[in-house]
């Protein structure tokens, strides 16, 4: 379990989020850098965590809102801290429309220093870090990030 406080980047707000590359449920190859162009929420998640639970439902109403403006979601699941069927188990039961990708060892998460279950980044089209948010994620919070990276209409 992953229990620490905050949340630390390689790069910092301003900078580029480093590249990933994962696979996702159906065994599709997915690199973060296929969504230049477009504004990327990535979410690390997991299957126990409550916080998760509670914020998963308002990522995919804002992804729903947002699919026009070009929003792509990220759920990146610690897959390498749980079972494969506690994962699958929670995307049917919140019917999560954006891709799922599975952490299996961690690499993803070290890379990105995750310390805080939930945590969330927010990636401008560039492939900009906008904003981090380690936690759970408030109305607010959500609102805030998204208003950084999604186009002004």
């Amino acid at each position: 379990m992953l229990l620490a406080t905050g949340a630390l980047l390689p790069q910092a707000p301003g900078h580029p989020a480093p590249d990933i590359e994962l696979k996702s449920f159906d065994g599709r190859r997915t690199r973060l850098s296929e969504f230049r162009g477009r504004p990327v929420l990535m979410n690390f998640w997991a299957s126990w965590c409550d916080p998760c639970r509670i914020e998963m439902p308002e990522l995919a109403a804002a992804y729903e809102a947002h699919r026009e403006a070009g929003l792509q979601i990220l759920a990146v699941n610690l897959r390498d801290q749980e079972r494969e069927r506690d994962v699958r188990r929670f995307v049917e039961e919140f019917r999560l429309p954006f891709p799922i990708l599975l952490d299996r060892r961690g690499a993803v998460r070290r890379r990105y220093r995750v310390r805080a279950i939930p945590t969330t980044v927010f990636i401008d089209s560039t492939g900009t870090v906008r904003r981090v948010h380690a936690g759970p994620l408030t109305a607010e919070a959500l609102r805030q990030g998204l208003g950084e990276i999604l186009p002004v209409p």
